[in-house]
């Protein structure tokens, strides 16, 4: 738990005798530092010293209990609130606590021991309050662009650049890229970065829920609003609110629920299944798609006008290919992060597996990579790891060199080099399965010798 500090209180009390009774009642705990008031008004001057829990008088001289609850509440979410009042009116407790108050104590016999119970149960609070706030503090700090999104290349560093942009404001971010080059990871730096930071981030993959149940997912429903519906479900929308709702993999989305999707960011507001409540939002949308979501437009698959309230501030990631030696750079920190929650010994990649990793097209991105690595830390005997540990097992890998734009010439060396290896250097074999002379397999590799020099 989050270690616990002497905790401040502020009495807020016109009654000079009560103001004494709650002083003596609150320092029976040498953990509480009182401090008392006769106003409203010195309150809320005096907020700055930071309470940690404030009893308030509901009848003030100079303003009414409710006005200074609003204004300690504007101030400060964190503050605890004790109402503390002669009035036993229900209705008038049930709205002071809508409006935030921590609990509603009124002035009898019993007060004394009510009073301390909640002191005690606000301090709790205000102790799991911290713990969490410190919580999603370490959560940011994860989450700083240079520290989740590794590398130094000019083609990470425009996303970077795109980055920055995206926190300053709300407006919707749209991220494309291949599977595996860590869109998620952007998603979540973003919010872990905006001014939402401390409300909730929620994931959806939309590819991963059956387009039946999806509707009930995002939006919510009622209860009894279909069969099976048996207590009400609250939406991922919903469960946003006041943070951010990435929306993953958008381009699978059936139509019929664009069409609902669309009508809820328009009017930013759902209403859940088989119910009639206008529930308002306040969310920041995040998409993402491997998809060309324009060629899915001309396509018919996904609807025109929720295309363009998607796009927002495209943000595109390079696939790994296309990073240089960013490649390298996200092996050591792959084979360190590995090795540490591991317990094994600190490994360095030789040169050689260095030169096999970025001579690698990596199909499967960044994903693939930090797969290869932890396989290869496990593999490694010694404290290196050499290019024997790296095995590169894409389902894709007799095609992978599709992925780069090369000359003809280039993409016959790269045929030839890859059946050399997969038939260890035996060049009848490879000439046969090429169905070309082994004097054009002779030719090619002294041009590629050459070439190096």
């Amino acid at each position: 738990m989050y270690e616990q500090e002497p905790v401040k209180i502020f009495v807020v009390e016109d009654d000079p005798a009560y103001t004494k009774f709650l002083q003596y009642v609150l320092g029976l705990n040498p953990d509480f530092e009182v401090t008392s008031f006769s106003t409203g008004k010195e309150c809320l001057d005096n907020l700055y010293q930071k309470p940690a829990i404030v009893t308030l008088d509901y009848s003030l001289p100079d303003m009414p209990g409710e006005k200074v609850l609003q204004e300690v509440k504007s101030y400060d979410t964190s503050i605890q609130v004790v109402i503390i009042s002669a009035q036993e009116k229900i209705g008038t407790a049930v709205e002071l606590l809508k409006l935030g108050a921590y609990d509603y104590i009124t002035k009898d016999e019993d007060t004394k021991n009510r009073l301390l119970n909640t002191i005690n149960n606000a301090r709790q609070n205000i102790s799991l309050i911290k713990e969490i706030d410190h919580l999603k503090q370490e959560i940011s700090e994860k989450y700083e662009f240079d520290k989740s999104i590794i590398g130094n290349s000019s083609a990470l560093k425009k996303v970077f650049s795109l980055l920055e942009k995206a926190v300053k404001t709300n407006i919707t971010v749209s991220i494309t890229g291949e599977t595996g080059t860590g869109k998620e990871l952007v998603a979540k730096a973003i919010h872990y970065n905006s001014t939402r930071k401390k409300k909730q981030f929620v994931a959806v993959n939309i590819a991963a829920i059956p387009s039946e149940l999806m509707e009930s997912e995002l939006f919510g429903h009622e209860k009894g609003a279909f069969t099976g519906a048996n207590t009400r479900r609250i939406g991922k929308f919903e469960e946003a609110e006041g943070g951010t709702i990435f929306l993953d993999e958008i381009g699978e989305m059936d139509l019929n629920l664009q069409a609902k999707l669309l009508r809820v960011i328009q009017e930013r507001e759902v209403t859940r299944i088989g119910g009639n409540d206008v529930i308002k939002l306040d969310i920041r949308l995040i998409v993402a798609t491997h998809r060309d979501l324009a060629e899915e437009v001309k396509k018919g698959n996904f609807r025109e006008d929720l295309y363009y309230r998607l796009l927002g501030l495209p943000v595109h990631l390079p696939p790994l290919r296309d990073r240089g030696k960013d490649v390298i750079v996200l092996a050591k920190y792959f084979l360190q992060s590995f090795s540490k929650d591991n317990g094994l010994p600190s490994l360095k990649l030789s040169s050689e597996a260095q030169d096999k990793l970025l001579n690698y097209p990596f199909p499967g991105n960044v994903r693939e990579l930090r797969s290869i690595i932890e396989l290869a830390a496990v593999m490694a005997n010694e404290q290196e790891v050499s290019a024997e540990d790296i095995n590169f097992n894409s389902v894709s890998k007799e095609t992978n060199f599709l992925f780069e734009e090369m000359s003809l010439k280039d993409y016959t060396f790269k045929i030839i080099r890859y059946y050399l290896d997969k038939y260890d250097n035996n060049v009848l074999q490879v000439a046969a399965k090429l169905d070309i002379g082994k004097s054009t397999i002779y030719r090619y590799l002294k041009e590629m010798e050459e070439e190096a020099l």
